[in-house]
């Protein structure tokens, strides 16, 4: 397997609104990010991923961008940005942008003129339709809620949108849209950034007969088989590698709904023709259902396990995973897949984490994820600030779907907002956030979990990830070694073993708050491993024994002897 910087690299994702604060007016901004990387160097990252900051209306919290060349006046300036940027390269940081191409926002230069005429040069940039019978050219459903067409008077056609009616699609079938965005691109690799995260970027091929999709609770067509990994997706693709991305040393991950095993391997495919590596959402939707995420179901461990060892094994060696728990579109991983309860919140953080970081890919790490931020304790619609949790409430509350108080339950547990509260820097005012009123409260657990807190405390959470990172530029086995899943069965224990060359990482992991028997496989019953990490700080361990709740343990084993073909199948009771 080729080795690569971006392979053994990890990455920490910054939500800008939300991560530091320098002028007060509660909102994070590029300044703010400025002054926190040393932080991030501390924790020992090597590039950092950028939500939006180009200039936009905010529809969407910046997914809807106005301008892909000026930085939302919110978050600063330009040359704030060329400074932030500069100082990140001096401290051996990468930096990776939020690449939105999909959609922009109604309010871009190219939109307002697609829709003055129907014959404006730029009419064919979106995609405009007739109406039929009356009504919408077909029955799509928006991923925000309602119909996926908004109907505009001037030209008397509808406008495709599949998020925010604010967020028109881009025509990608328009071989001169396609030249602006990768003139775009250019000119930000011309500035000096390191890569690019793509929204969405598994959507932006359409099937150009735009049929009907399958009708859902909400009334509202499935758009899925005809925009999500379209019929010219990967074409489109390999087109802007050859314009672009070729040229330049970058770290490329797509963010791709619906992505199958088959398509990832063409997306991140080893022969390097389109993206390094691939956001797969099959272990996020793992506690989905009919109602999409709305609902408090927990993952099933054995289902969890069996969707995380698929990925590993099936793209060894021909493409690249990507890891995560949590991202701004997800709940605190906390609160959702650990134990956020004083007693073992820090133990399940860190146990969530080693069971990640040990797995080949790339890791992520969302900010606040490295202190065990969690969800935030909302008591009112009011507090919430995100397009679609505040849709999806009225929508399924007065379609009768749920009861009001059902849904706000939901939103709760499972709405982005969980993951856009402010960055919990230390115990002092907002969090030291920001002096002014944040644009979203932050959690009143502030106290109790902040960065100047854990960076001061050897055992904290913070601490736990530091060492983690350096493990991972350590050992070759971490980043490359192949993967085996252990007792797939077992719905308390994640265990999984790892190969390179004659080395061997066995990896344990209790996901409940009991005690649970451990043995180690055969093959390493008679051999002594190093303890490379533990949640419970133990010094080392025996071959067979109890794992206390939630602990975790990573362990190297050196050359194997004579019973390398023994079987490895983990037993516990």
């Amino acid at each position: 397997m080729e080795k690569t910087w971006w392979k053994s690299s990890v990455v920490y994702q910054i939500y800008p609104r939300s991560f530091c604060d320098s002028n007060g007016d509660g909102i994070g901004d590029i300044n703010g990010i400025r002054s926190k990387l040393q932080y991030l160097k501390e924790l020992g990252i090597d590039v950092i991923w950028l939500s939006p900051v180009y200039q936009s209306p905010n529809d969407d919290m910046g997914y809807d961008i106005s301008d892909y060349r000026a930085i939302m006046k919110e978050f600063g300036t330009m040359e704030d940005y060329d400074h932030m940027l500069e100082e990140a390269h001096a401290l051996g940081i990468k930096v990776m942008m939020d690449l939105v191409v999909n959609h922009t926002s109604d309010e871009h230069a190219w939109f307002v003129e697609s829709r003055k005429s129907k014959d404006n040069p730029y009419r064919d940039f979106y995609i405009w339709r007739d109406g039929r019978d009356g009504k919408e050219p077909n029955n799509w459903g928006s991923c925000f809620g309602g119909s996926a067409w908004k109907y505009d008077e001037a030209t008397e056609q509808y406008y495709l949108h599949l998020f925010s009616p604010k967020q028109p699609d881009l025509n990608w079938e328009n071989e001169a849209v396609r030249k602006s965005v990768y003139d775009m691109m250019t000119w930000w690799c011309d500035k000096g950034v390191d890569g690019f995260r793509m929204d969405v970027i598994s959507m932006i091929s359409k099937v150009q007969a735009l049929p009907d999709g399958q009708a859902g609770v909400s009334g509202y067509g499935d758009f899925g088989p005809y925009c999500i990994n379209g019929p010219r997706v990967h074409e489109f693709l390999q087109e802007m590698n050859r314009e672009v991305l070729s040229k330049y040393d970058l770290i490329t991950v797509g963010e791709c709904s619906g992505v199958t095993i088959e398509e990832a391997k063409k997306y991140a495919s080893c022969a390097g023709n389109e993206l390094n590596m691939v956001f797969q959402f099959e272990h996020m939707d793992l506690d989905g259902g009919e109602t999409f995420k709305w609902n408090h179901r927990k993952i099933k461990l054995s289902e969890l396990k069996a969707v995380m060892s698929k990925w590993q094994t099936q793209l060894q060696g021909k493409a690249w995973n990507s890891l995560y728990w949590c991202n701004h579109d997800q709940p605190r991983m906390i609160s959702r897949m650990g134990d956020d309860s004083p007693e073992y919140r820090e133990r399940s953080a860190k146990m969530l984490a080693t069971c990640l970081h040990m797995l080949q890919g790339t890791p992520y790490i969302y900010q606040g994820e490295e202190l065990g931020m969690t969800n935030y304790p909302f008591t009112s619609l009011d507090e919430f600030r995100d397009i679609e949790s505040i849709n999806a409430y009225h929508e399924l509350t007065e379609g009768g779907i749920f009861s009001p108080e059902e849904m706000f339950g939901y939103i709760s547990y499972k709405g982005r907002d969980n993951a856009r509260t402010p960055m919990q820097w230390d115990d002092g005012g907002q969090a030291g956030f920001t002096t002014g009123t944040p644009w979203i409260a932050v959690n009143p657990n502030y106290k109790e979990i902040n960065a100047k807190e854990q960076m001061g405390r050897a055992d904290s959470v913070f601490h736990y990830y530091r060492k983690l990172i350096a493990l991972r530029r350590q050992y070759d086995i971490i980043v490359y070694g192949d993967y085996e899943l252990l007792c797939p069965d077992s719905e308390e224990l994640y265990s999984y073993l790892r190969a390179y060359g004659e080395q061997k990482l066995l990896v344990l992991c209790n996901f409940t708050s009991a005690e649970i028997p451990y043995e180690f496989p055969r093959l390493l019953q008679n051999r002594k491993g190093e303890l490379l990490i533990s949640n419970y700080n133990r010094q080392q361990a025996a071959s067979s024994g109890v794992l206390a709740p939630y602990e975790a343990m990573a362990l190297l084993f050196g050359s194997a002897g004579s019973d390398d073909t023994a079987e490895t199948g983990l037993y516990h009771s």
